[in-house]
C-alpha cells in the first residue's frame, strides 16, 4: 500500500477528519494530525483577510516532502493537504497527518512533515490588516 495516501493543493474547505481517515491504518498505535488556521492577527496588527498562491510545481514539491519524510520515519501513512485561493478568518489553511506504530515517531513525522512543508513548498501568502496595509510572505 501507498505510503503517500494524500498529497495535494486545492480551493475548497480543508477537512480534518479527512486528513484522519486517510492515514488512519490498522497497524498503526499512534495517528497524529496538524491544522493550521488563518489568525486574526500577525505583527501585532489585526489581519482582515489573506490569500494563499501557489507555483505550478508546488503540488509536486508537496508529494516531494511528504515522500522524504515517509523515507526519514518509520510510518505507516501520510497526508498532506494546503489550501489556496482567498480564506477567511478561522478557516483552516493547512492539514497534515501522519500514522505509524508508536505516537513518538508520529509525532516527529508530522513536525517534520509541517515543518518541512513551509520551509520549501512555493506557496506564498498575501496577508491584508484592518490598517489597510497588506503584505507577501513566502510561506505555507
Amino acid at each position: 500500500m501507498n505510503v503517500i495516501r494524500l498529497a495535494e493543493l486545492r480551493e475548497e474547505p480543508l477537512s480534518v477528519d479527512e486528513i484522519y481517515a486517510a492515514v488512519t491504518d490498522p497497524a498503526a498505535g499512534g495517528i497524529a494530525v496538524f491544522a493550521g488556521a488563518v489568525r486574526d492577527h500577525d505583527h501585532g496588527q489585526s489581519v482582515t483577510e489573506l490569500s494563499y498562491s501557489a507555483h505550478p510545481s508546488a503540488a509536486d514539491q508537496l508529494r516531494e516532502v511528504a515522500e522524504k519524510v515517509a523515507a526519514r520515519f518509520d510510518v505507516h501513512a501520510i497526508a498532506a493537504v494546503h489550501r489556496v485561493g482567498d480564506l477567511a478568518i478561522g478557516d483552516l489553511a493547512v492539514v497534515v497527518g501522519v500514522s505509524s506504530a508508536h505516537r513518538a515517531t508520529a509525532f516527529e513525522a508530522c513536525r517534520a512533515l509541517i515543518d518541512d512543508l513551509k520551509a520549501t513548498v512555493p506557496i506564498w501568502k498575501h496577508q491584508r490588516f484592518t490598517s489597510g496595509d497588506s503584505e507577501w510572505v513566502n510561506s505555507a
